[in-house]
Parts: structure tokens; sequence; C-alpha cells
């Protein structure tokens, strides 16, 4: 069984209407051409089809970025995140042997209609976690306005699944207008999954809230593999500059890093174990970020299985990461 916690999806019905209504300016952009060159993002049979290619795959749904807070105004991103959970829980009740669960998105620039959006997804819908991105509109993760998120999470005691959001027109260097030869996806958004666990960890949020749950997309950013300057650098500035960032904290940073979980999108084999190794096995889930490659997914999924079946781990391990984790975290019976 392999069960995959971060694949992308247009719901069929959803997609129709989001096409209909989005602004010209995202017609001409590189997320409108993805529509017709990957027909696996919204059309069920083509996903049906490359699905079956791997015996015992299933998939928990995540709507497809760009998050609907970029896309819309409140009233519409409103309207269009209770249609998109619709339509998702309907996949899961319709297709329950490849679609175990699925994960609610949100209205983010309407914060109260968020998290009424949030208790109608998982306490009428039985939606299995929120999908956000890694900013808002601006703002940092660690401020006030996301306390209540994390509140109610906790009192679910279900995920949080983050997605990194870096634009193009972020530019690398300050006499530049725009990032070049996509860095700000290929290791921009991996900088902006450390940064929002690193706000996450100092602001107090994982220490205020210490049953909650966040999935960090993309094996959790560069956070394992930095883990010694993460060790070090702290200690550093406290003892050289006399600046501390641990006054609120009970426990060493990096012990809260160790509390996020991530997933296996984008990782070798070698790049898996370290992530393991750092956040532990219990820690890590299978996901492959279907269906963005030029095999309209198939390549994502097959690469990711193979390096998860290469990782230098135990035949426990393996499956733990797979699809035990997947179970546990989000409450599934054995048979889902």
């Amino acid at each position: 069984m392999m069960i995959d916690v971060f694949p992308h999806i247009l719901p069929p019905k959803f997609k129709e209407t989001l096409v209909r209504k989005v602004s010209d300016n995202y017609r001409q952009s590189v997320w409108f051409k993805f529509l017709d060159a990957l027909p696996t993002l919204w059309d069920l049979e083509a996903r049906f089809r490359i699905m079956d290619k791997f015996p015992g795959y299933s998939q928990v749904l995540t709507l497809a970025s760009p998050a609907l807070e970029t896309l819309f105004a409140p009233q519409d991103a409103i309207y269009f995140a209770r249609l998109a959970n619709d339509e998702m829980a309907e996949l899961v009740a319709k297709y329950p042997e490849r679609f175990p669960a699925a994960v609610a998105c949100l209205p983010m620039n309407d914060f109260d209609a968020a998290l009424e959006e949030l208790d109608r997804a998982i306490g009428s819908l039985g939606m299995k976690g929120i999908q956000i991105d890694s900013s808002i509109a601006g703002l940092p993760l660690d401020a006030p306005d996301f306390m209540p998120f994390y509140e109610k999470m906790t009192h679910y005691d279900l995920p949080i699944w983050v997605h990194p959001k870096r634009e193009r027109p972020g530019a690398d260097y300050s006499t530049e207008k725009e990032s070049k030869y996509l860095i700000n996806s290929l290791f921009g958004r991996e900088y902006e999954t450390a940064a929002f666990m690193t706000r996450l960890v100092f602001s107090g949020v994982m220490e205020k809230y210490p049953g909650l749950k966040i999935i960090a997309h993309h094996f959790g950013g560069m956070v394992s593999f930095l883990e010694k300057r993460i060790d070090s650098l702290y200690d550093l500035h406290e003892q050289l500059m006399g600046q501390s960032y641990t006054q609120e904290l009970t426990r060493r940073p990096i012990d809260y890093y160790r509390l996020f979980y991530c997933d296996t999108a984008y990782g070798s084999a070698p790049g898996l174990k370290c992530v393991a190794t750092f956040f532990g096995e219990e820690h890590v889930l299978f996901a492959t970020d279907m269906p963005y490659d030029n095999e309209r997914g198939e390549r994502k999924i097959r690469e990711t299985i193979g390096s998860v079946q290469k990782m230098d781990i135990s035949l426990e391990g393996k499956q733990k990461i797979f699809a035990a984790n997947a179970r546990r975290l989000l409450g599934l019976s054995q048979g889902r």
C-alpha cells in the first residue's frame, strides 16, 4: 500500500467554473497553461490510467495551486473553497479505494470565513486536514491571525499541509526585477519552507501548541540538511553577540524542528535518508507532487516510489513512510 499525501487536483466541476471566472491576468500565466498540458490535474480518467500502473497506490486529495486568496476577492474565494471541498469530499465518497481522504482548502483572505469553512469541511464533510501556503498575503505564519487555526487543528488532532509559496517577480538580487532560471521555484520555495518553520519555532508556536501537526511539503525544505548549522548558529550569536532568540523556549531550537512532519516529494534516496534520520521515520510521509512532470504525473510516482524503496532503512521504516504514518496521522482505517 502507498498513500500519496500531497498530489494535486483540480476537481472537474470546480475546474470548469474556475476557468470561466478567473481573471485575464491568470489566463496568460504559466499556471493556466498547465491546464492543457497536464490533463491529469482535472481529467479523472486520465488520472486513473496512471494510478492503475502502480498497484496499491492511492491519493489524499489536495487542491492544486495557486491558492484561492491569490485568485479571487474574499466573497468569490469563499464560494470556490466550498465548491472545491464539496467536490473533493464527493470524490472520496465515490472512489474510496483511490482517494482515502481529502484536505480542505480555505478562503484565507477572510479569516472568519476560513475558520467557518474549516469547521464545515472537517466536521460535516469528513476532510482530514487543511492546506495553506507558507505565507498569506505577505503575512508570516506566526502572525496572531493564525493562532485560532492552530488551536482548532490541535483540537481536531489533524494536520495542516503547508505548501511553499515563492513567486517569480521576487528577485534574487536587488539590481534585478525578477528571479531568473526558475531559481524562485527550484530553491526559493525550499527556503520559504525553512523560513516558515523557523518562524513557528522561535515565535513559540510549536511550544504553545505541542500537539500541532504540520506537514512541510518538498521533504521539509532544507532544514534536515542544515541540522548542524541550525544547532550551532544561535549558540554562537548568544555567546559572541549577547543576542538570544531562545528566551521563551524551554528546549533547544533544533528539537522543535523535529516536531514537524515532511513528505518525500522530490527526494532522492540519499536525501530522504537524511530527512528520515533528522525528522524520524514516523514523521516522513509518502508524497509525489503528482502530476507536475513531463509524463503527466507518472514519472513523479515512479521515481518517488523508487527513491523510498532504495532508502537505506528497514522494511518496516519504508512501510511507515509508504502508508502507516498517513493512516495514523489521518486516522484512516487499515483498508483505506
